[in-house]
């Protein structure tokens, strides 16, 4: 039995924002909905499906291509699955650069934090004249997260 239920309905029961569901039809991940008469959009259980896919490839930091490209073989049960694990090693060797940039900025945090000592007043603060030194030294290695700008 196909369940048939409107977004809302949808959002409560895979936990996902109203607006996600519909920026992800937009972009093409999920299928467009049906019409209710009343000109509601009618989800299903292969939305409800495909949904939580999505979610879980976002959980594991996905970008929306990668899941792009995971749906289309999902679509696809009889192919060859030698592409997806290289999309699994590509991701995975993102991962584990992220994880050299974060630890590369925990290092910098722990420097940083060395640099006052006592309860002092703001203008005497090590760490605040340490943050105002290195405003254009930021390492090369932090790439985009680490330049302030998101």
């Amino acid at each position: 039995m196909t369940t048939t239920m409107k977004i809302g309905e949808l959002s409560e029961q895979v936990g996902c924002p109203i607006e996600t569901i519909r920026y992800y039809e937009h972009e093409g991940l999920l299928p467009a909905a049906a019409r209710s008469p009343s000109n509601y959009r009618l989800y299903g259980d292969t939305h409800v499906e495909r949904l939580q896919f999505i979610r879980h490839c976002r959980s594991l930091d996905m970008t929306l291509d990668e899941i792009r490209s995971l749906l289309q073989f999902r679509d696809l049960p009889g192919e060859n699955c030698e592409q997806i694990n290289s999309l699994l090693d590509r991701h995975i060797g993102h991962v584990a650069g992220r994880i050299a940039e974060l630890k590369a900025l925990q290092l910098q945090l722990k420097q940083l934090r060395t640099q006052c000592h006592s309860v002092q007043a703001a203008k005497d603060c090590g760490i605040l004249q340490g943050l105002a030194a290195m405003e254009d030294d930021v390492p090369a290695n932090l790439g985009s997260h680490g330049r302030g700008c998101h």
